[in-house]
């Protein structure tokens, strides 16, 4: 497995894993015909969009040259949060067939050392309320639910909760 920068390039592929992996993940959660809407063409586009903005920041993960999984980060527009210390998961997705191997969490960790590495303290993501088996994940990788809640309208309304996490390296004096 590889984890780079993604590239305009990788849109599509991104859109594949994107739109597979929410049509297994939240089967029964997000309403059927939302997830039957999704698109890998209309994903793509706005995955080229994004990506050429640079707004946010992209990493995936290959596997003998294919994508299979995509990590986003940027701006936390949320008011309760220090922006200038602070950045939002915004997506990160796998496809379904490398789900609990270990992928998810080195693709997020990458993300983490690059975060640090600009001196960001704190990082945080929303997750839909009902989705344990992500839960589980973030709370692997050292996310914390810290009391924040919003309704996210997918097709229906979903009430999500919010994860933070310090990301700040501790000092060690010797």
């Amino acid at each position: 497995m590889n984890l780079r920068c993604a590239k305009y390039d990788d849109a599509f592929a991104i859109a594949r894993v994107h739109v597979n992996s929410w049509r297994a993940a939240y089967r029964g959660l997000v309403p059927d015909d939302r997830l039957a809407k999704l698109d890998y063409f209309r994903g793509a586009e706005a995955f080229r969009k994004s990506i050429l903005e640079g707004k946010e920041d992209f990493y995936v993960a290959e596997e003998k040259g294919d994508v299979i999984g995509f990590l986003a980060i940027g701006a936390c527009p949320d008011p309760d949060v220090d922006q200038k210390i602070t950045r939002e998961v915004l997506a990160i997705y796998l496809a379904p067939e490398f789900w609990r191997k270990g992928i998810g969490g080195a693709l997020y960790r990458e993300g983490e050392g690059f975060l640090r590495s600009r001196g960001y303290l704190r990082v945080v993501l929303w997750a839909f309320k009902d989705n344990e088996r992500a839960q589980r994940f973030y709370e692997a990788v050292g996310f914390l639910a810290d009391g924040a809640t919003r309704v996210l309208n997918v097709g229906a309304p979903l009430d999500t909760i919010r994860y933070s996490k310090d990301i700040k390296e501790c000092m060690r004096f010797h």
